[in-house]
């Protein structure tokens, strides 16, 4: 396994242990626990792996896991396909370089801002790169400085996202924020995506909470549900696409539903 990617293996392996009780997988309670979830010795029985093992691959030790390993690890773990999919990209991650800031064509900015329906292109980090009118005009993309112009920070961090979200903005928060866990771990360690963590920590009392969660969530559609300050209640169905020409660049479109 890659070095950026390494010790989020641990970490993911740890968090989805912890979620676990003995009764959901068949196990007798046993002694008292110290900790909630399972013991080490149950994962690695349940996966039919050796717990010196398992233990070096909690730990995020130089070591690398085949896939039928990783497939055990799931299914002991009661892993979702998101959450599978995830602990594989884990272990076959390679080292990236630095991250660096996306940048659009001018064909698919053109074509963007040449839709009636609110859509925005975004990047690796979640930056919003490129968006169009009908977009500004809900999201507010045109009135935010480039470092602001990020989902995570227009969600966790900008006071109108609560409002423009209503009751529903917990569970969007939460919602991005699961979503984006699938993105970092990948990126683990970077510095730029170091610096969004700290600025989401600072800034939201919430997010620390969430985060520590590790839950990770896939990048499906929706329904979103927006009281806009100006054009009262609107409903749109949103969905996202990745650009052929750019696979790292999202086009994300909302039509009215």
């Amino acid at each position: 396994m890659a070095d950026l990617s390494r010790s989020e293996f641990g970490n993911f392996l740890r968090s989805r242990r912890a979620k676990l009780n003995p009764k959901s997988v068949g196990l007798p309670d046993g002694r008292r626990r110290r900790a909630p979830g399972l013991r080490r010795e149950e994962v690695a029985e349940l996966a039919g792996i050796g717990v010196d093992w398992y233990i070096r691959l909690e730990q995020g030790r130089a070591v690398s896991p085949s896939v039928t390993t990783i497939d055990a690890l799931a299914r002991a773990l009661r892993l979702s396909k998101v959450e599978h999919a995830h602990l594989r990209a884990l272990a076959s991650g390679t080292n990236r370089r630095a991250f660096t800031r996306e940048t659009v064509s001018a064909a698919l900015r053109s074509l963007v801002e040449s839709l009636n329906q609110p859509a925005y292109i975004a990047g690796r980090r979640w930056d919003v790169l490129a968006w169009n009118k009908a977009a500004a005009d809900i999201f507010g993309f045109d009135r935010l400085a480039e470092e602001d112009r990020n989902i995570l920070i227009c969600v966790l961090l900008y006071p109108g996202s609560r409002q423009l979200f209503g009751s529903s903005w917990a569970e969007e928060a939460k919602r991005v924020v699961a979503r984006f866990r699938a993105t970092h771990d990948l990126w683990a360690g970077d510095p730029a995506f170091v610096a969004l963590l700290t600025r989401l920590r600072d800034g939201s009392p919430e997010f620390a909470e969430w985060w520590e969660a590790h839950d990770i969530r896939g990048g499906v559609g929706g329904i979103h549900r927006l009281r806009h300050p100006k054009k009262g209640m609107l409903r749109f169905a949103h969905a996202s696409f990745q650009a052929n020409d750019d696979p790292d660049l999202k086009l994300i479109i909302y039509t009215p539903a």
